[in-house]
């Protein structure tokens, strides 16, 4: 796929609008983290904005989402940037299995490899997934920055939160408009 039709896709208003959902997201976990320390929250966006799931006030979550809002759109970037966004996970993964896959010998149809081979190479296999995993911590910042979030959220504007509980979990839902 060239560039030009990679970001033709990433563009697209459904696209785009997730995307920007997901890094009001991410800035309002970044708020929230920020201001209460350490939370045990996660989050999944939508084209209809984003839900978080864990222990927290709505108002407080209201607060943080307006004030990360308020932030992306003065600029602040690095705020559309999670650590444990799920795209660091995915490319980690990725890369991870990626590098074993080649250690052991890829799409290789030597019928004459046993089993004996295939175990001598796990010692390689760990090292190339272990540097795998290394290698995605950049990669996967990079990943959330050009393609799972957009941080130029525009006139992205939120439209109100709602709160249930399910299964003894907090569940609130930001809806955004724009």
């Amino acid at each position: 796929m060239s560039e030009g039709l990679f970001s033709q896709v990433l563009d697209l208003p459904l696209v785009s609008r997730v995307r920007r959902n997901h890094a009001l997201e991410h800035a309002t976990l970044q708020v929230l983290s920020e201001q209460r320390g350490t939370m045990r929250l996660v989050g999944r966006s939508s084209f209809w904005g984003f839900t978080i799931y864990g222990d927290v006030e709505t108002e407080d979550l209201l607060n943080a989402a307006r004030e990360g809002l308020r932030r992306l759109k003065a600029g602040q970037r690095a705020l559309a940037i999670h650590p444990n966004c799920g795209s660091n996970y995915a490319v980690a993964g990725t890369m991870a299995g990626l590098g074993a896959f080649l250690a052991m010998g890829g799409l290789s149809r030597d019928e004459d490899k046993g089993v004996v081979d295939r175990l001598s190479r796990l010692p390689l296999a760990c090292a190339l997934a272990t540097l795998g995993v290394m290698l995605s911590r950049p990669l996967g910042t990079a990943f959330q920055a050009h393609v799972t979030t957009e941080a130029e959220v525009g006139d992205l504007c939120m439209a109100g939160v709602t709160r249930q509980q399910r299964s003894g979990t907090t569940v609130h839902f930001v809806e955004t408009k724009g």
